[in-house]
């Protein structure tokens, strides 16, 4: 009792690619695209001797006075440690087993330039990213993984794909946490200022919830952090209001 299974799971060794390195991958030619895996995890099934270790309890209608219904997953779940990892692996080796027949370039793709499931990619030509798309949908399909919430900075590429499987924003699309323009095909930064209060935990959070893997606005960043320096020396409490002067900064 008092026990989480999910603290007994093993990880495994981390299959992600680092996130800076598929951002600028992502950058590096002149027709770019995303795509993402359909519900990744649960495309992978859990070996049957090891669904024991994924039981969960379940009240019919949320009745607690009855005695509950114990359950085993028997695919991969969101929040499980060991998902990320069974998952990545299942992927890889769906690349691998298919390279021969869908070509290295589809196959390098699914090695190199996804962050679990969401895949980028850049091509020099609207053709190489046209076909690169036909071969990498029908690698994953082999593996049970369908593609789909594609987009493109090229209309050319965008038309030759099922509607079923474009994205459903065509202006902005959130791109590993960063927002990238896809009508200027650039990344941009939309800062909303929540009403916090204007002291010291206010300002270091306002200036933490920007996300800024590649250090894109680390100069913007810098004053509000040379002001948090600034009442640090101060030893200003966390919750006290900020000076006059401060609060103009």
């Amino acid at each position: 009792m008092g026990e989480s299974l999910n603290k007994h799971l093993l990880q495994g060794p981390d299959l992600t690619k680092n996130l800076v390195g598929v951002l600028c991958r992502f950058r590096k030619e002149p027709v770019a695209f995303t795509c993402d895996i359909e519900s990744m995890f649960y495309q992978v099934e859990v070996a049957e001797d090891d669904r024991d270790y994924l039981r969960f309890l379940w009240w019919e209608n949320g009745d607690t006075s009855r005695a509950p219904i114990e359950y085993r997953m028997t695919v991969h779940l969101f929040g499980a440690v060991s998902s990320p990892g069974c998952a990545n692996f299942a992927l890889k080796k769906t690349a691998e087993d298919n390279e021969d027949k869908f070509g290295t370039a589809a196959a390098q793709f699914v090695r190199q330039d996804f962050y679990i499931d969401d895949g980028l990619k850049s091509c020099q030509s609207i053709k190489e990213a046209k076909d690169l798309i036909l071969s990498v949908k029908e690698m994953c399909k082999r593996g049970g993984f369908r593609l789909h919430k594609f987009i493109s900075n090229s209309r050319e590429v965008i038309r030759d794909i099922p509607e079923e499987d474009i994205s459903d924003s065509l202006l902005i699309e959130r791109t590993l946490g960063v927002e990238w323009c896809i009508e200027s095909d650039s990344f941009q930064f939309r800062i909303h200022l929540q009403d916090k209060p204007c002291t010291r935990r206010g300002i270091l959070s306002t200036v933490s919830s920007i996300f800024d893997p590649l250090g894109l606005v680390a100069p913007l960043l810098l004053e509000g952090k040379s002001i948090l320096q600034e009442l640090c020396r101060e030893k200003v409490a966390w919750d006290d209001p900020v000076s006059k002067e401060i609060k103009t900064q």
